[in-house]
């Protein structure tokens, strides 16, 4: 099998992610000693026989310019937080209530990033048809002074990704053709019926006719990074609070470098709530009704104008819209200190429209189904829905003494309740069809023609999200009365919302 993952039933042996994710830890500890170690990838060559620490990383050349917006981001992130809550104090350790992470370990030779996972993205070929997609190399920030393996081995990880984005083809095959979309799409199908561990497994993968076997590092196209850059304990005057920060870094081969870019559909909101022209602009463009379907599909590709550097993602967050989601504020006028970009009367009527030139719409079907659609095509939106604290592939821990996802799982359930689809569009790719990229809420995924989420926590099992319905079907939100509890299991929720999650009925 290519992973220990959780099963979409009890009885079935296989993992969500097959076909689809590498996330076997023996066959990732020898892709990441021998073949895709990260300075490796980066600059096409082994820069020494140890693997490159996180301070030779970073003073690499393509790096650089990376570190540099990262240093820039911890500033503002200090400052502003000394705005909004001067009496408490940020800084490293824990001392302070705001504990900052050490960016020391960037510049440390004692500390380096680990392959923790390899995920196929070809359902993202909307995106970038000719490339067919992406393919990801997910690598964890560890420290190195543990042991590694053995009985010994405590997990040295540190909150910080490193997600290495690939073109699932190159340029070159892409004017040639060869190898096509479907060839690509059935190496990925094709390993989930290896009975491989280590570095056999490793060896198919990274064979000539394998999967990973593409990943070059001229077929780069960006850096996306994701570390905890603040954890607040509880205290007197607050629950525990954590908060995630994302960036992307788009590579530009003229100069060989990362350079910050803006984040798809990370909408900025700020900006937006105090720029009126630039609101209005991005009202018109999205209630447009094509645009619309695209964003009811979960394709929609808003324009950078309207996008921001950078998301802050707290966690927890519950059910409802707060203050720190990207889309609060914009919908409704929650945020009473600025108009909102969008009311009741503008989302109804761009239904309408849309209805009336005869679009069809599967999530968007209500005001508060528009809001909720705006917020999780966000990066930060989305990383607050069903992930692992802020990521959605914390990835495989081989570090341990016996690595297993017994414990630790490499994906969040929003991870792996999105695999069927993705298995869906790799099928469609493989047999010539065309494939469906639409999705589902990130709280809510797709059925897409299966049962193997039925009766899961993903779905519609124990722990699925789901919608308090009221006797009178006038009254229930038809874009979430359909998420509904499989039987024996109601949906609670708290009071103040009619969004819940499915447990052991009371009645």
């Amino acid at each position: 099998m290519l992973a220990f993952a959780p099963l979409a039933h009890a009885g079935d042996s296989a993992p969500l992610e097959r076909g689809a994710a590498v996330t076997e830890p023996y066959a990732l500890r020898e892709i990441d000693r021998t073949t895709f170690g990260l300075n490796r990838v980066i600059v096409g060559e082994r820069i020494s026989e140890t693997p490159v620490s996180a301070a030779e990383l970073f003073a690499l050349p393509p790096m650089v310019p990376l570190r540099k917006a990262l240093d820039a981001e911890f500033d503002r992130y200090i400052e502003q937080h000394k705005t909004t809550l001067p009496d408490e104090s940020i800084g490293v350790g824990s001392s302070f209530a705001f504990q900052l992470f050490d960016r020391a370990v960037l510049d440390s030779k004692d500390t380096r990033f680990v392959l923790a996972g390899a995920v196929n993205r070809m359902d993202r070929a909307f995106v970038d048809p000719a490339h067919c997609g992406e393919v990801r190399l997910l690598y964890r920030l560890i420290r190195t002074n543990q042991p590694e393996t053995g009985e010994d081995a405590v997990s040295p990880r540190l909150p910080m990704t490193l997600n290495l984005v690939f073109k699932a083809r190159g340029d070159e095959a892409a004017r040639s053709g060869t190898p096509s979309c479907a060839e690509i799409a059935k190496r990925w199908l094709d390993t989930a019926d290896i009975a491989l561990t280590g570095s056999e497994l490793a060896a198919k993968l990274t064979a000539a006719d394998g999967p990973l076997a593409l990943i070059r590092p001229e077929n780069i196209l960006r850096i996306e990074t994701n570390l905890q850059i603040a954890h607040a304990p509880k205290s007197a005057v607050r629950d525990f609070r954590t908060d995630y920060m994302m960036k992307v870094f788009d590579y530009h081969a003229e100069t060989g470098t990362f350079e910050e870019a803006v984040m798809e559909d990370q909408i900025d909101r700020d900006r937006l709530l105090a720029d009126a022209d630039l609101a209005r602009a991005f009202k018109t463009w999205l209630l447009q009704p094509d645009h619309l379907a695209e964003l009811d599909r979960g394709t929609v590709l808003i324009p950078d104008q309207f996008l921001a550097k950078v998301a802050v993602a707290p966690t927890p967050v519950g059910f409802v819209n707060s203050a720190l989601q990207p889309a609060f504020g914009l919908v409704q006028g929650e945020d009473t200190a600025h108009a909102p970009v969008f009311n009741d009367t503008d989302v109804v009527g761009a239904l309408e429209q849309a209805a009336a030139k005869g679009v069809q719409l599967q999530n968007i079907r209500s005001v508060a189904g528009f809001e909720r659609r705006l917020n999780d095509i966000s990066c930060g939106g989305c990383h607050q829905t069903r992930g692992i604290g802020g990521f959605h592939f914390p990835g495989v821990d081989w570090m341990a003494a016996k690595p297993s996802n017994t414990t630790t799982v490499p994906g969040s359930p929003h991870f792996f309740g999105d695999q069927v689809r993705r298995r869906d569009i790799l099928t469609a790719f493989s047999e010539g069809r065309e494939p469906d990229f639409s999705r589902g809420f990130s709280s809510r995924p797709q059925e897409r023609g299966s049962q193997e989420l039925a009766g899961t926590v993903y779905n519609d099992g124990w722990g699925g999200h789901c919608y308090v319905k009221r006797p009178d079907e006038a009254e229930n939100d038809k874009s979430f009365s359909p998420w509904t509890c499989a039987s024996g299991l109601s949906c609670q929720a708290s009071a103040n919302t009619r969004m819940g999650m499915c447990f052991i009925s009371t009645r």
